[in-house]
Parts: C-alpha cells; sequence; structure tokens
C-alpha cells in the first residue's frame, strides 16, 4: 500500500505543532516567573531608622579598598604577626571583628559563621583562610586561644586549626582595621560592652574588601558565592559557576539573589534552542520525504 505526500506529512505537522506549544509555553513561564520576581523584590520592607542610642554604630561599605596589611597583631599563641601573614597563599580570606568575651552579639555571630561552616564542604586552611580580630585591646592571647578551642571543639573538622588565627593587639591598630573594612563600634561605660554591628568582611587574596555579608547566620550559598566573587572563580566547580551566573548580590537584601536579567538570557538562548531544533527537524523532514508520483 502507497501513502500519499499529504498522509507523510501530517505526523511532521503534529510535532511541529507540538514543538512551537512547547516554546510558547516555556517562554510564558518564564515571563510569569520573572513578573512574580519583580513584585517580590518591588513589596520589600524599606529598612527601618536607627534608634538614637546606636547613631555613630554600624557598618559603611568600602568595597575595594585595600586593608593595612601591615598592622601588626598577636595569634593566639602569642606570636606577633603582621596581616600580611595571612595572606600569602593565594586564599580569600573572611574576616571578623568581635570580642572574646562579649556576652551577647559576637557569640552569636560566631556560632552563627560556626554553624555554617559546618555544612560547608569547603574547610579554613583549604579553599580559604579566616581571620578573627579582637576589638578590645584589654584581651590577650590566652583568651583567643580559649576561644578558638571552643569553637573548633564545636566546628570539629580536621585541618581548621590551621586556616583559622584568633589575634589580639594594641587599640591603634585595631582602630586602623576597623576604619579600614567601615565597622564603626564604641564602648559603653555604663554596660561595660562594645555596642558594634554584627557582619563578616570576605576579602581577596590580596587584602581587597571584596563583599560584606550582614546578621548572624550566613547561608552556604552566600559564602561561597563570596569566596567565589573574591577569587574571581578560581575556586568552584562548573555547577557552582553556573548557579553563580544566575544569581548577583543584592545590596538592599543584603544576600544574594536571583538575578532576573541573567535568567532572562538563559530562558531566550533555551528559547532559541528549541526553535532551531524545530527547524532541522522541519528541514530533515522535508528532505526525506517521498516525493509524490
Amino acid at each position: 500500500m502507497r501513502f500519499g505526500i499529504q498522509e507523510l506529512k501530517k505526523p511532521c505537522i503534529i510535532i511541529s505543532k507540538f514543538f512551537m506549544r512547547l516554546v510558547c509555553k516555556i517562554s510564558v513561564l518564564f515571563f510569569l516567573f520573572f513578573v512574580v520576581v519583580n513584585a517580590v523584590e518591588r513589596s520589600a520592607k524599606a529598612a527601618e531608622p536607627i534608634p538614637p542610642e546606636l547613631e555613630g554604630i554600624g557598618i559603611e561599605e568600602k568595597l575595594g579598598n585595600f586593608i593595612p596589611l601591615d598592622l601588626t597583631f598577636k595569634d593566639e599563641q602569642g606570636k606577633e604577626l603582621k596581616l600580611r601573614d595571612f595572606f600569602t597563599d593565594q586564599k580569600p580570606v573572611i574576616l571578623n571583628l568581635v570580642y572574646y568575651g562579649c556576652p551577647n552579639l559576637c557569640g552569636f555571630l560566631l556560632n552563627g559563621f560556626v554553624d555554617a561552616l559546618k555544612v560547608f564542604t569547603w574547610s579554613p586552611g583549604k579553599e580559604f583562610n579566616v581571620v578573627t580580630v579582637s576589638i578590645d585591646p584589654s584581651e590577650k592571647p590566652a583568651l583567643a586561644a580559649q576561644k578558638k578551642e571552643a569553637l573548633l571543639k564545636v566546628y570539629s573538622r580536621n585541618g581548621a586549626e590551621a586556616g583559622w588565627h584568633f589575634l589580639t593587639g594594641a587599640e591603634e591598630n585595631i582602630k586602623k582595621l576597623a576604619a579600614a573594612v567601615g565597622f564603626k563600634y564604641r564602648y559603653d561605660t555604663e554596660e561595660k560592652q562594645f555596642a558594634h554591628s554584627a557582619a563578616i568582611f570576605v576579602l581577596t587574596p590580596e587584602g581587597k574588601i571584596s563583599r560584606y555579608l550582614y546578621g548572624i547566620e550566613f547561608p552556604v550559598r552566600d559564602l561561597k558565592f563570596s569566596l567565589m566573587e573574591a577569587t574571581q572563580g578560581k575556586i568552584g566547580s562548573v555547577v557552582d559557576k553556573f548557579l553563580m551566573f544566575c544569581y548577583h548580590y543584592d545590596p538592599k537584601g543584603k544576600k544574594y539573589a536571583l538575578m532576573a536579567l541573567n535568567l532572562m538570557k538563559l530562558g531566550g538562548a533555551i528559547t532559541v534552542l528549541l526553535i532551531f531544533v524545530y527547524l532541522v527537524f522541519q528541514i530533515k523532514s522535508t528532505r526525506t520525504a517521498p516525493k509524490a508520483r
């Protein structure tokens, strides 16, 4: 039995319509996704005003500035070192400014940081280093050693002690380092505590300020992306780099968020690919279809 050209074209027409419907549906889904993302971003609440008692305390971002690497501090063993001694292995550095005797915020920040590190597959001393500096000039290396031992016991990861350093220093050097990263704090004589903000600072292997991460909880995604940024993508897997393409740092939300523009580019590329597949299929179907006699 022989079939005419019209009968042979029917399956091709059905498949062609299927591809066109698929392309249209994907395009509509991407459009709706971007609409929802933009609506959520616009509905975000504005930052609340700073209470009078906290005026002058906070963080002034100084992205792109270098910290003074020649400042000297003492590590938890009492050895005097320059900051540049922690930037010798081409690894990014996470800097914490706290004080070891802090009864409130510093403990929350350090505990939150350790919680993030525990689920982070990268480790201090391998992919990055951590430098924690006390803002209290009265604190000594012995207290720094106690804090390091306590936190590493909770962290419980082999080799981390070589990549996480706890420093103390003179008031002059502490103030210079704090000013370099925009960390504003003051000592409350009534409460006998330091008033300060909560953040960690991500530095490049050269000591340049690359990113600020705020709060007392740090999503692993934010840690990973900020460290990748600090090394310009020199660390991280191919999958990590692909995911980072879809995210950008939102200065208002103080976290990494999906980047609508990059997702639109990705969606556009997928749409073009589907159209290309459809056209190739059409051309091949036309060429292989038998001619009517």
